[in-house]
């Protein structure tokens, strides 16, 4: 049903939230964590509690605990409920739009780097909606949701690439079918520490908030916490160091390839939140730490890029196929890389001679 679905491309940045915590009767019938905590909890859905225990927002005597653990006799319980995401209104701007396809049904954008796509904590001006809400004035909403004008998906502030737009209610139907269903053909690229192996895989874990750090999602390989995610990679170019990645996405997690990729060992270059900030492989040579500082400073975002996207068109069936070029921040990091590359080569080449 499109009601209940949710494209998680990007993270939601909230306010600390509420902190609850409850100590259970030492007489307390066994029930299930959910319910008792229904009972207690007001102003909350049991939907909304069973996604904060699945995203370890829940602990239960300082542990983490399952969807289904019942309840016992002086449990001590706490949970953090996220505070609000939105402001009470979308305010249009007239920013400019970089659009790459428009017709009755569906917009195909590109996003730059740097640019969020909705209003939150923070963020409640110059944003994609922003943008939208002047520009088209009666995009759809997704319903329970006002302030998303036309989005079925979402990319990360720093992460640069295409998104599509429904222009009418019956495309963001479609749409939202097609993301649910999986069908819908979503390829990035992605710069990453050393070289992964096998060259090409697929990981599938559980992930989700991190239970310590809520700017964070986590892995969770084991139990039910988190939420299912796939992601298939293939290295397109080893350069030892760093590798160019193709990641197509299964399903739409918050932070899905930037927490794949670091869970692989090998994070996203310039990932200040996953690690891809430091030197993960090479020498300690200061020679070698100035280059990569260099790099840093000449790709300061992660080096994520949503090169694709392919759907079926919601009004006339027709398989729509979109690609993009890489920034040019990315190209320039990519191309110093190759260059630091062939120049090791050839003076490894000299000294073997």
């Amino acid at each position: 049903m499109i009601d209940n679905y949710r494209e998680d491309d990007e993270f939601q940045q909230e306010e600390d939230g509420d902190t609850i915590e409850i100590k259970a009767d030492p007489k307390q019938t066994p029930i299930r964590i959910d319910k008792f905590l229904m009972d207690r909890v007001e102003g909350n859905s049991r939907s909304r509690i069973q996604n904060a225990i699945k995203e370890g927002l829940v602990t239960v005597n300082s542990q983490f605990i399952k969807p289904n653990y019942k309840i016992q006799p002086g449990d001590e319980v706490k949970i953090v409920l996220p505070g609000s995401e939105y402001p009470s209104e979308v305010i249009p701007e007239n920013i400019p739009l970089d659009i790459r396809y428009e017709d009755d049904d569906v917009l195909i954008i590109f996003k730059p780097a740097g640019m969020v796509v909705h209003p939150g904590i923070g963020n409640f001006r110059g944003t994609l909606v922003n943008a939208l809400t002047y520009h088209f004035k009666q995009m759809p909403m997704m319903p329970g949701n006002t302030l998303q004008p036309g989005l079925v998906h979402r990319i990360d502030k720093d992460t640069s690439g295409l998104l599509v737009v429904a222009k009418n209610e019956k495309a963001l139907y479609s749409l939202a079918q097609q993301f649910f269903k999986h069908t819908i053909h979503r390829e990035y690229l992605a710069l990453v520490w050393g070289s992964p192996d096998p060259p090409q895989g697929t990981v599938t874990i559980n992930i989700g908030r991190h239970p310590h750090n809520r700017t964070l999602v986590t892995t969770f390989p084991e139990g039910d916490l988190g939420r299912h995610s796939i992601t298939h990679y293939r290295v397109l170019e080893d350069l030892y160091y760093v590798s160019l990645v193709s990641c197509k996405l299964e399903t739409g997690r918050t932070h899905q390839i930037r927490v794949h990729m670091q869970y692989l060992g090998h994070p996203i270059f310039s990932d200040s939140r996953y690690g891809g900030d430091q030197i993960v492989k090479g020498t300690v040579f200061s020679k070698y730490r100035q280059f990569v500082q260099n790099a840093l400073q000449v790709c300061a975002r992660q080096a994520l890029h949503a090169k694709s996207i392919g759907f079926v068109h919601p009004a006339t069936g027709e398989d729509m196929y979109f690609d993009s070029e890489l920034p040019d921040d990315m190209s320039q990091v990519i191309d110093k890389w190759r260059s630091y590359v062939q120049t090791r080569k050839e003076i490894l080449d000299g000294d073997d001679s």
